[in-house]
């Protein structure tokens, strides 16, 4: 249920962005609704229109290919985004927030990106991109890309090249913040220690900081002494704390600190088991 509610309002979100700063400007866009707007500005016909019938058709094609393993969130998503964009194209009428063309582009590549990531956290997917990773094992992300640049491409042809540029920077803005999206709170803080004192460090961090450690043997490079390298994860806020705590005992240790997109096990995706 929790999962229906958040591509409801993922969806709701994405509509929101698209009539407030994304068809104001006439700004150029991938995905449906980029074919929906070079349609509107050929033929007039309404964007939320054209999306309700692409959409339909494509869940139709996506249930055939997909069959009873496909998610139920694409059938929300498939109706409620042009219901929403109807409804916002007859609440806001004429409203124009700004006639800035970059300050469009900059809100809506936040407001699409954001959007589409939360309802593709929760499950909600593009249909198209799934059928080609289901049939050519071409990955989502990938296929979502050539998607977006084809249509790019498409709509290039009688715009002005000024309104390519800014449809190429929406693209971009809106996947930076979508991978950005993808990652939000899953990344850590790898941290690997050398030092003389490994064991009390290794102490401190299980005692004081309540964190597991893995202690991987070495050999020093130039001496060829046997040494310990203490491995250890942490959340990212956890990093000034360590460091402390590792300079206290030993100033002169060598420490590498990495970002890691994503962890998994005891003590991360499970709980703690305390022995």
């Amino acid at each position: 249920a929790a999962s229906f509610g958040i591509v409801i309002l993922g969806n709701i979100l994405y509509a929101l962005a698209v009539r407030l700063f994304l068809m104001p400007a006439g700004l150029l866009t991938g995905g449906t609704t980029g074919i929906g707007l070079a349609l509107n500005r050929a033929f007039g016909i309404p964007v939320s229109s054209f999306v309700l019938v692409f959409n339909v058709i494509m869940l139709l094609i996506g249930w055939k290919v997909m069959g009873r393993k496909f998610a139920l969130t694409t059938i929300v998503s498939t109706f409620v985004y042009p219901i929403a964009l109807g409804f916002f194209e007859k609440l806001f009428g004429n409203l124009v927030l700004t006639q800035d063309l970059f300050l469009c582009t900059i809100f809506s590549g936040l407001g699409i990106g954001f959007s589409l990531g939360i309802v593709i956290r929760a499950g909600g997917m593009d249909i198209p991109p799934l059928v080609l990773n289901h049939y050519l094992r071409i990955p989502v992300s990938v296929s979502m890309y050539v998607f977006d640049f084809c249509i790019l491409l498409v709509q290039a042809v009688g715009n002005p090249p000024e309104k390519v540029l800014y449809g190429l920077i929406l693209v971009m803005t809106y996947t930076l913040v979508l991978d950005k999206l993808m990652l939000m709170g899953t990344t850590r803080t790898e941290v690997r220690i050398v030092s003389e004192h490994a064991q009390k460090i290794r102490e401190a961090i299980i005692t004081e900081m309540d964190r597991g450690v893995t202690m991987l043997s070495g050999e020093t490079g130039y001496l060829k002494h046997q040494t310990q390298m203490i491995f250890s994860v942490i959340s990212n806020r956890q990093l000034p704390e360590l460091e402390k705590l590792v300079r206290r005992i030993d100033p002169e240790c060598f420490m590498v600190v990495n970002r890691v997109s994503e962890v998994s096990g005891r003590g991360f995706s499970m709980k703690k088991r305390y022995r």
